[in-house]
């Protein structure tokens, strides 16, 4: 390769992406834009369940009861009623997604140390959702059980009484922050994306303008071609990846307890496989149009949803599990989740680095490859 010409094919790019500066403005502001939505919005905590509640005991054993989830940032009771009708409408609705009904004699179950029916109405329309609510039920039950049994020992003067003691302790994310798992998955989504849509017009538009003939007339060769094209966009995703880790950090405040060097080598490499992949499809489909739709149906739709950035991999059959492998974002998550919640070095990450390495190599050969320097 011929280090000039290079230089040569890269200013050109240069002078193509300044000209187009709605494009660039475009390619730095839509990872910013995604990262402040989906960090926000997209959220796999549980809080402030809205609760209806039918007290029909209305003694001071039940209203205690109630204080259990009243004082539980878990929940919010939104109304109190004295129907099933009224419950019924408030589901309905949406104004809440679970109803609590208190038996008449809750009080009198409870003094006299017997089980004390009560029901719980769950919207299951969203299962997650009512799922992850009622483990919070049966978590505010078993606490309320547990004071109970020791009060009623206490009483009785039972000395020497042991049960369960469970001590859970919790790594890596201490206070179960869905944000500190889903900020270093969205980078690796928004790289994935941006870097293929930046690449997959370039050498489609040459085609397109009539300007390819002319780049195949001169001495560049098809590596010098590819490698001069690719610098200028490995730069801008470069600033991107930098803008979103420095959000990561102080918008977000995800801790990084690894090395933040070995975070941005390996996402260099990562980097560079996803723009070799839009210059592939670039190079490919001849036409632009076509070029972004081949980008966003391979690097969208596989990073979202066979990564393991939002659904397990574990939990998926077991064939699409085997096509997860195929999913370079699978490996990279990984790695951003290593480095940012784990502290993980290359000792440990090694696997998903040479993978990566991989997957980048293929891409340049790939599109190596496809791209022949002849009018056809």
């Amino acid at each position: 390769m011929n280090a000039r010409r290079i230089n040569t094919i890269a200013k050109k790019e240069f002078i193509q992406i300044i000209r187009d500066y709605r494009s660039l403005a475009l390619a730095i502001f839509i990872p910013v834009l995604l990262l402040i939505l989906f960090g926000f919005a997209l959220s796999m905590d549980v809080d402030n369940v809205p609760m209806i509640i039918w007290n029909q005991d209305n003694s001071q054993v039940s209203t205690d009861f109630i204080l259990n989830f009243k004082n539980s940032r878990y929940f919010n009771i939104v109304g109190y009623s004295d129907n099933y009708g009224q419950l019924q409408n408030y589901i309905d609705r949406k104004q809440a997604i679970m109803a609590m009904v208190i038996p008449k004699d809750f009080s009198k179950y409870i003094q006299s140390a017997n089980a004390a029916p009560v029901q719980l109405l769950v919207d299951g329309s969203d299962s997650n959702t009512a799922t992850i609510a009622m483990g919070y039920v049966n978590s505010i039950v078993a606490k309320y059980n547990a004071a109970f049994i020791s009060n009623t020992l206490s009483r009785l003067n039972i000395q020497n009484v042991y049960g369960i003691e469970l001590r859970p302790r919790i790594w890596f994310n201490e206070n179960l922050e869905s944000r500190n798992y889903i900020i270093p998955g969205l980078i690796a989504v928004i790289m994935m994306i941006i870097a293929a849509q930046l690449t997959s017009i370039t050498v489609a538009r040459e085609w397109e303008r009539g300007t390819m003939e002319q780049l195949i007339s001169t001495p560049v060769r098809r590596n010098e071609l590819i490698f001069g094209k690719l610098i200028p966009y490995f730069m801008i995703g470069f600033l991107d990846l930098l803008i979103a880790v420095a959000m990561g950090q102080f918008v977000f405040n995800v801790p990084l307890r690894g090395s933040l060097t070995l975070l941005l080598v390996l996402s260099s490499i990562f980097l560079i496989g996803a723009l070799a992949q839009g210059i592939y499809f670039s190079i490919f489909a001849k036409n632009q149009r076509l070029a972004m739709q081949l980008g966003i149906l391979t690097t969208f739709l596989p990073t979202f949803l066979l990564s393991g950035f939002v659904y397990p991999i574990y939990n998926m059959p077991k064939v699409i599990q085997l096509v997860t492998y195929l999913v370079p974002a699978r490996y990279f998550i990984s790695i951003l989740k290593g480095i940012y919640l784990k502290g993980d070095g290359l000792a440990i990450l090694w696997r998903q680095a040479f993978l990566l390495t991989l997957f980048a190599a293929a891409m340049v050969y790939f599109a190596y490859r496809q791209f022949q320097k002849k009018v056809t």
